[in-house]
């Protein structure tokens, strides 16, 4: 049985009510996970909140595995995703660490620059007045 401790937040932090889990247990002791740094997660989350005030996108999920790391996007909580932003440095030299993948599993965007590759996402925001 695994008995997983939840960190308080302290007292002069900014924690808005997430709760802080202990690191997924899918990777063996001394094998090194995949995780998304402070300044990837500055644009991915912005663009999250500009979403979810348009009301598009309403919950996320954070997975950090042995190769890859995954932000998912869910439009209500209890569905599939509805995009996956994933980080594949095994890929930098090659295709691309970054890719947007939409809910079908094709591959929206890819490229090594974040920003570039959430442009695909953004275009969704931008609608037509009438």
């Amino acid at each position: 049985m695994i008995v997983a401790e939840v960190a308080k937040p302290r007292k002069n932090s900014k924690c808005f009510g997430m709760t802080i889990q202990p690191p997924i247990p899918f990777v063996a002791k001394g094998q090194e996970q995949v995780a998304f740094h402070r300044t990837e997660l500055a644009p991915i989350l912005g663009l999250y909140g500009r979403m979810v005030a348009a009301g598009e996108w309403r919950d996320y999920g954070i997975s950090n595995l042995r190769e890859v790391a995954v932000f998912s996007v869910f439009r209500r909580t209890a569905e599939h995703p509805l995009y996956r932003i994933e980080k594949r440095p095994k890929l930098r030299l090659k295709q691309g660490q970054y890719a947007v993948v939409g809910m079908d599993g094709r591959i929206l965007k890819r490229g090594n620059d974040l920003r570039q590759v959430l442009r695909v996402l953004e275009r969704k925001l931008i609608r037509a007045v009438d």
